[in-house]
């Protein structure tokens, strides 16, 4: 089913948009620990070879999902694309699963508008084109490579909102979505606010630590007295 691009009431016990800003205060490090050592979860992290377009950038949000591959039909390919732009919603992230595609661009300058307008947060994308204007307009965009080579004729979406899979992770539309300069994580919907909550203690917890550290602290005392390293 497509979205219709409103959310009247939050999927989570906060808005969105206070969940949002709450994971923008953290770091992919702290949310990948507590996955991996209190929800025995291992397969969360998205491929490394996906990177912020700028260091800086960080990007949260609902998992708006896209299924697409090289393909060189066109009947119908716009009206497609100009759909999904339509039913982005707000503080979603667009996750693409670009089935290995390494030739064409899947996101440009046009497509960051829209999707800025929409209220998106940030894209996971294959290839972009157009660098410059996506970075003029500050959007977050995680992608593998550029390249001038639009996907008109060389790649065509198939579907969205359905669930995708990108390296070993199993990403559903509504799932959390975290990214930073060390990677991107994806968070089950039924735990992301959970899981915000658990990193946050960490965070305030490794304050601790490196005020042990700073203070000249052995590193076997600091992990004596509850730390680690």
């Amino acid at each position: 089913m497509k979205s219709n691009g409103t959310h009247h009431t939050s999927p989570f016990p906060i808005p969105v948009s206070e969940m949002r800003e709450r994971y923008l205060q953290l770091y992919t490090g702290a949310v990948n620990d507590v996955l991996r050592f209190t929800y025995k979860l291992h397969a969360t992290s998205l491929p490394a070879c996906y990177a912020p377009l700028r260091e800086e950038m960080k990007m949260a949000g609902m998992a708006f999902t896209v299924k697409g591959a090289p393909d060189i039909t066109t009947d119908g390919e716009f009206e497609m694309r100009a759909q999904m732009l339509e039913d982005l919603h707000k503080d979603s992230v667009v996750v693409w699963d670009c089935t290995g595609d390494t030739v064409t661009s899947q996101w440009g300058e046009v497509m960051t508008m829209a999707a800025i307008k929409a209220g998106c947060r940030g894209a996971l994308i294959n290839g972009i084109r157009d660098t410059k204007a996506i970075l003029d307009q500050g959007f977050p965009v995680f992608y593998k490579y550029k390249t001038s080579t639009g996907m008109l004729g060389r790649f065509r979406m198939y579907y969205y909102q359905k669930p995708v899979q990108i390296g070993e992770v199993i990403i559903q539309p509504g799932d959390w979505i975290f990214g930073d300069i060390d990677g991107v994580i994806a968070i089950p919907h039924a735990i992301a606010y959970d899981v915000l909550v658990a990193a946050e203690k960490i965070i305030h917890k490794e304050v601790g630590i490196k005020e042990m550290v700073e203070s000249g602290m052995r590193p076997t005392e600091v992990v004596k007295n509850g730390g680690y390293f």
